[in-house]
């Protein structure tokens, strides 16, 4: 499995623009930046200038690492060739979310004004949406996708267990836009959201594992 090919130079572009961004604003940005919001999107924590313009690009450059390599010492290596545009693009996605909560950051900075959760909400449920789609793509392996006792010892549990995991993902995403429009009501539903679809496919693994007679030989 080639580490770096040309479709790469995505990230690895993206996370360049977030530091040279980051570099430029950095002079005229005020010594605070917000670093957290409340549920009801109020600002409740701020973190210096250095430490709010390098951090998130320096994270998505560590995940991006992270997320190149470990697939050499994954056992089951061999399996990321069958879906590795997906691997990609699942990569490429969640950079995307870092740099665009980045981006959405020091625009508050700069003195641009916008509830929180009418950006982070929206973008989660997006993130969500995609990365349902490309579930049921992901093949059998120990660092990507719902990894439990019951889908790492099955092939067949993994397959399954994946499939509804795709489903459930699409669902709460496009669940969780539909809340924005549920005022006073959004996070209350986006948690419930989080944990349920969190907690099915692990369910679902165990159901499918024994309805399927137990571990493959």
């Amino acid at each position: 499995m080639k580490i770096f090919t040309k479709k790469e130079m995505l990230p690895i572009i993206l996370i360049i623009i977030a530091f040279v961004v980051g570099l430029q604003l950095h002079p005229s940005l005020p010594n605070e930046i917000p670093t957290h919001w409340d549920a009801q999107g109020e600002i409740d924590g701020w973190g210096s200038k250095g430490f709010a313009v390098f951090f998130t690009p320096l994270l998505a450059l560590g995940v991006y690492l992270l997320m190149t390599f470990i697939p050499l010492i994954d056992p089951l290596r061999k399996k990321y060739k069958d879906f590795a545009i997906y691997y990609f693009w699942i990569k490429t996605i969640i950079i995307l979310f870092f740099l665009a909560l980045y981006f959405y950051t020091l625009a508050v900075a700069k003195g641009f004004s916008m509830n929180i959760n009418y950006f982070i909400l929206p973008a989660i449920s997006i993130l969500f949406i995609v990365l349902g789609s490309f579930m049921p793509k992901i093949k059998k392996n120990y660092f990507v996708g719902i990894r439990t006792p019951w889908t790492i010892h099955s092939e067949t549990v993994w397959n399954e267990t994946h499939k509804f995991a795709g489903k459930v993902f699409m669902i709460m995403g496009t669940v969780s836009l539909l809340s924005l429009i549920i005022k006073g009501y959004t996070f209350p539903i986006f948690i419930i959201i989080i944990i349920a679809g969190s907690l099915a496919p692990v369910v679902y693994s165990y159901f499918i594992f024994k309805k399927k007679g137990g571990f493959e030989k």
